[in-house]
């Protein structure tokens, strides 16, 4: 199956409504090619799963900018001015979630677990609608697994098979996202033939990404 592909190729799966989770923590770690060419292509009513809002002019932000989000499920929007804008305005539905909440969301979704208890959010507006539960005299709120049509994250080095080593503190949400959505694909700032990366240092399995893109250097 051939994973190594050019951008362009990845149009005919992008459509209007899909869901994707995009690695990163403050633009670090996500893949701008791949949020470029969502703006290129002006995909519509997108459901977006990130940490954070990104920057107006780097990561999803850029997204969010040219009106291409309909919702955003994150941990804050702080760093996008635009982003708050739209929530007050109605025109972007922002779900705020607590980060550690929200990564455990996406694993438990990649784990097959059905959901988890937790004391986080409880007494706050994070509860509003979810089922609160009582054990042994403490609250925990009941948190449903996350899960997206893609994931697209951003590997440092990833083989032709599609296993990804990611440097520092890039790697964050990328590992987690790549076992929750239906499709993951990976841009990758350095391509290499199968078996140049270590076992021990393959922290993404290539047996989960679907499509390979090599970042383009500007």
């Amino acid at each position: 199956m051939k994973k190594v592909v050019d951008k362009n190729e990845l149009r005919p799966l992008l459509k209007d409504g899909i869901s994707i989770m995009f690695g990163g923590f403050m633009a670090c770690g996500t893949p701008e090619g791949l949020v470029d060419l969502l703006i290129e292509m002006n995909i519509k009513e997108l459901t977006l799963i990130c940490n954070d809002a990104g920057f107006p002019d780097r990561g999803i932000g850029k997204l969010i900018v040219n009106k291409q989000v309909k919702k955003l499920i994150t941990s804050h929007i702080g760093l996008n001015p635009e982003a708050g804008r739209q929530m007050n305005e109605g025109t972007l539905e922002v779900q705020l979630v607590p980060q550690g909440t929200l990564a455990e969301q996406i694993r438990a979704e990649g784990s097959g677990i059905g959901g988890f208890l937790t004391p986080t959010g409880v007494g706050t507006s994070v509860e509003t609608g979810k089922q609160k539960l009582t054990i042994n005299g403490k609250d925990y709120l009941l948190e449903l697994p996350l899960k997206a049509d893609f994931a697209m994250l951003r590997g440092s080095i990833t083989d032709t098979d599609g296993n990804i080593y990611y440097n520092g503190t890039t790697r964050n949400f990328n590992p987690l996202m790549a076992l929750a959505a239906d499709n993951v694909i990976v841009e990758t700032e350095e391509l290499v033939e199968r078996g140049q990366i270590k076992p021990e240092d393959v922290m993404t399995l290539g047996v989960l990404v679907r499509y390979i893109v090599k970042e383009e250097k500007k």
